[in-house]
């Protein structure tokens, strides 16, 4: 992970207001990604850590604050301008939103026909390359209903990395899979911040995740985030809901309202 102290922000979040009606989400959003690291996102159930993501690429809008990628307001970008953060910022969905009428291959050829990546030769060539990165070969032919649900995720993950992002999203990747596709989730994804360089954020429930992949987490709680940190900083913290949380006992944040 790069040095937060000596280096700025490639993304930051900076006084992000959210409702849906009468719900607030945020109130006072603050928090800063750095270049290289993998950041998890925790907190209760519908606090808003999906809502984040969303906001990054697009998906949503906040209703105030700004939030800065590669230098741009992302909020005030329309959706042509858009593209290029998309390029730029993958997004793994919770299901990993394949298209079920479309190939193991057609799913993975879909962004780079969007942002025009290549020759056809070329695409055929980085399909193989990144089914090959994340441990399912010569799957090409397969469609989503013959995939097992690690291996969706996985499919799900080559597209996302396939138009060669500098930024990865990980909404709950790890949700639904038993601990042997949890434990190959997440060596993929230490892989790819190794061999690819990207910067992670990772949203999750799963703290042995969290431990095995984190180089800072955030915990987000009361609307906005209530701790920035390094792992080992969250056990020792003083703030009883957030030890708590790391260590498995949520009762805290889940009789909390959200």
């Amino acid at each position: 992970m790069s040095n937060k102290n000596a280096t700025s922000p490639l993304i930051s979040f900076q006084g992000i207001y959210k409702a849906f009606g009468e719900k607030e989400i945020y109130r006072d959003l603050n928090l800063d990604v750095y270049p290289g690291e993998t950041l998890t996102i925790i907190g209760g159930s519908g606090v808003g850590k999906s809502v984040m993501l969303k906001m990054l690429v697009g998906l949503l809008k906040p209703d105030q604050g700004t939030i800065m990628a590669f230098g741009q307001d992302v909020t005030k970008l329309n959706e042509y301008e858009m593209l290029d953060i998309r390029r730029r910022v993958a997004m793994l969905f919770q299901g990993a939103a394949l298209f079920d009428s479309m190939s193991v291959e057609e799913n993975i050829k879909y962004p780079l026909v969007e942002h025009g990546w290549g020759t056809p030769e070329e695409m055929d060539d980085r399909v193989a390359e990144v089914l090959e990165m994340v441990g399912v070969p010569g799957s090409q032919k397969l469609f989503p209903a013959e995939l097992s649900g690690g291996m969706r995720k996985r499919i799900g993950l080559a597209r996302s990395i396939a138009i060669e992002p500098e930024v990865i999203l990980y909404d709950e990747p790890t949700t639904g899979l038993d601990p042997l596709n949890v434990r190959r989730i997440n060596g993929l994804i230490l892989s790819l911040q190794s061999k690819l360089k990207v910067t992670s954020i990772v949203v999750t429930h799963d703290m042995d995740s969290v431990f095995t992949i984190t180089n800072r987490l955030a915990l987000v709680k009361d609307h906005k985030i209530a701790f920035s940190g390094l792992p080992e900083e969250a056990v020792a913290s003083d703030l009883t809901y957030l030890t708590e949380f790391v260590r498995g006992g949520r009762g805290v944040l889940q009789n909390e309202p959200t």
